[in-house]
């Protein structure tokens, strides 16, 4: 099948650590191996895990199997199956205000079983002797967090997936799984300091990119929150699905999305597919990667992630809306030797939440004002002495008396003469009276 032939690409990551070993860069020490676990990959239920294969789990188990790595699952509770989690759920609790205190009771009628189905992937225990249903980190512990979707739940979805976070990092999460979709590329500020919660304390969060048969046409948060590490679908062969998967710039890795299984809260085995399925299969992969390397901070987890892939053939520009980085190769992740990185590859939030959320103003300072410098009035002038008001004073003959004679004197002689002209022309145009 095209998706074991691609497994081939593990050359590239021998040639990467080749690389690595002449240049001198500083990489990571290779873990110790340790003893196979009990497997018997000719179980009818096993024969169906192909990414077992594909994806290097099996080789990667030849190493470490997830031992002292916890993984926490947001969903809607891990159900009680012994067979199955047995010691695997070390704690648990309910955010939506509909289950039990331990989240282990399913919340939904609907989604019950996601949750169950979501932490067998991630690591389920399987028998002791080799056969059923067994998870990619088999020895790691999980969390179980139930959340509700829609009418499920009396508590606010985005309170649910803050508080479940939060909640999470508390009780010693080093992975975090989201198998869900908002559908919207937004998200509600209090995620801001969920998620940043959970990259201050060094967990890796990884999220479902959403599936095309449910709706989601192009990924949405939490898929498009910077630094978490948003998994695509792919089917048996390596190919992009159309229905159980999506597509956005965000995705980082490519799991198997079709075909997968899953035990549900009764303890029956499911078959089902989604993104969903492909984020707990990176969950576990992750999960391998600190139990063989607890010295890498997440940054480098995801980066051991994205860098090891097997390439997808024809695609060139990285990530691909569709691929991401590549297919998922557990085994090269763990095994490969690579540089270490000082940034998460998948973004930085708090500088997302610099650029793009409004802060609170704070108070303007007020300006410091220095009083200016009044000049002292000029002294005023001594008093005249006091006189007569009837009789004119040197001022008053000046600006009163003076020019109010020299404006009236020519108007009433220019009065008169107009007077006197016009008397003259009246006796001019009176008539003469004949003699008698």
């Amino acid at each position: 099948m095209r998706w074991k032939a691609m497994l081939r690409g593990t050359v590239a990551a021998v040639a990467v650590a080749a690389s690595v070993l002449l240049t001198g860069a500083t990489a990571t020490p290779s873990p110790t191996p340790t003893p196979p676990i009990p497997d018997d990959p000719t179980d009818p239920v096993r024969a169906l895990e192909y990414w077992l294969d594909g994806a290097g789990i099996r080789e990667a188990w030849q190493t470490t199997r997830g031992k002292g790595v916890t993984i926490a699952v947001i969903d809607t509770g891990i159900g009680k199956v012994p067979s199955v989690f047995g010691d695997a759920v070390v704690g648990g609790t309910d955010v939506s205000g509909s289950g039990s205190s331990d989240g282990r009771s399913p919340v939904g009628v609907v989604d019950g079983d996601h949750g169950s189905w979501v932490g067998s992937l991630a690591a389920g225990r399987g028998k002791a002797d080799g056969t059923g249903m067994i998870g990619v980190a088999p020895e790691a512990n999980l969390l179980s967090v139930s959340i509700g979707f829609g009418a499920s739940a009396s508590v606010p979805f985005v309170d649910q997936v803050a508080k479940g976070i939060r909640w999470a990092v508390d009780n010693g999460a080093d992975i975090i799984n989201m198998s869900f979709t908002t559908n919207t590329l937004d998200w509600d500020e209090s995620w801001d300091d969920a998620f940043l919660y959970a990259y201050e304390h060094d967990v890796v969060v990884v999220v479902a990119a959403g599936n095309r048969g449910s709706g989601t046409s192009m990924i949405g948060a939490p898929a498009t929150i910077p630094g978490v590490l948003t998994v695509g679908g792919v089917d048996q062969t390596g190919t992009a699905s159309v229905e159980a998967s999506t597509q956005g710039i965000t995705i980082g890795i490519s799991a198997p999305s079709e075909g997968l299984l899953g035990v549900s809260a009764d303890g029956e085995l499911a078959s089902w597919r989604g993104t969903s399925g492909a984020a707990p299969i990176v969950a576990g992969a992750a999960a391998l990667i600190r139990s063989a390397h607890p010295e890498l901070d997440a940054a480098n987890v995801i980066n051991r992630i994205i860098k090891t892939a097997i390439p997808v053939e024809g695609v060139t520009d990285l990530p691909d809306p569709l691929y991401g980085y590549g297919l998922l190769n557990a085994a090269a992740a763990v095994k490969t030797s690579l540089p270490l990185v000082d940034k998460n590859p998948m973004g930085d939030l708090a500088e997302w939440v610099r650029l793009y959320r409004r802060a609170d103003a704070a108070p303007a300072p007020e300006p410091e004002v220095k009083p200016a410098e009044v000049l002292p009035l000029p002294a005023a002038d001594p008093p005249s002495e006091p006189g007569s008001p009837l009789i004119p004073s040197a001022e008053s003959l000046r600006y009163g008396t003076l020019p109010l004679l020299v404006l009236t004197v020519p108007g009433i002689l220019i009065a008169l003469g107009v007077t006197a002209a016009a008397r003259r022309i009246r006796s001019a145009r009176k008539p003469s009276t004949p003699a008698a």
